[in-house]
């Protein structure tokens, strides 16, 4: 089976200018998820989906690919993920290249390592008949105490009770378990693009991470949080054995 991974960097980041390559603990922070792809070796191909010349320029020293520059039409902070993935597909196979299905790895998670990858792939493909494979993890904001507002007042966004008691006034624990998705990765059958025009499909594997495995930096806390775990050691970078881009 020919598995290839796509990474989405597109620029224009607006909490945190050029994110993806802002330098954490040394190198860019879109290397940590290209050489933990390359790395996992599960992949036929590392691409890189970017707009940016110096973003592709980055990747490619990092060891991804980048076959053409996404187009600035399905680069925008509002594109549909199907978008540039059926567009990098389709260039691909118009030179001939193929692939069973494809894992998305997004750059703003610096935590996940190649063992990560290579769990998910093996539980995607031990349940083959799925059409996707997501990360998740369990919430700390339970969706049970969220409210609606509609002037002034507010409704509660799930009307659920627990015998006698709604779920906006009983405790965590007593409520059922509940997952959010998170940026660590995404599998899917090919097919399932092209064919049923989505991403993730229908029939989804949930794919539970550990640890920091589905941390996301998309704020400038998250990244003060980021440079924290990782002078702590709670949070394990893959160790990249070239030089930082910036000092080649």
């Amino acid at each position: 089976m020919k598995v290839i991974a796509l990474i989405p960097a597109r620029s224009g980041s607006k909490r945190i200018i050029n994110k993806n390559i802002k330098l954490l603990n040394q190198h860019p922070l879109i290397a940590y998820t290209i050489r933990s792809a390359v790395e996992s070796g599960v992949f036929e191909k590392v691409v890189c989906v970017t707009d940016d010349e110096q973003y592709a320029a980055i990747a490619k020293y990092y060891g991804a690919e980048v076959p053409h520059l996404r187009p600035y039409e399905i680069s925008g902070d509002k594109s549909f993920d199907i978008e540039w993935v059926q567009w990098i597909l389709n260039y691909l196979l118009n030179a001939s290249e193929s692939y069973d299905a494809f894992s998305i790895l997004r750059p703003t998670n610096p935590f996940r390592l190649p063992y990560t990858i290579q769990r998910a792939c093996k539980l995607f493909l031990e349940n083959a008949s799925a059409d996707s494979l997501r990360a998740v993890q369990k919430v700390t904001e339970h969706p049970g105490k969220m409210w609606l507002l509609d002037n002034n007042r507010m409704f509660p966004l799930l009307p659920f009770k627990s015998e006698a008691v709604p779920w906006h006034s009983s405790q965590y624990n007593s409520l059922p378990e509940v997952y959010i998705q998170n940026a660590s990765l995404e599998i899917a059958w090919t097919k399932v693009a092209f064919f049923k025009g989505s991403i993730a499909g229908n029939s989804i594997i949930p794919f539970v991470s550990e640890g920091l495995e589905g941390f996301d930096i998309n704020n400038p806390e998250d990244w003060i949080l980021a440079e924290h775990f990782i002078k702590t050691g709670e949070g394990k970078l893959i160790d990249i054995q070239i030089k930082p881009f910036n000092k080649k």
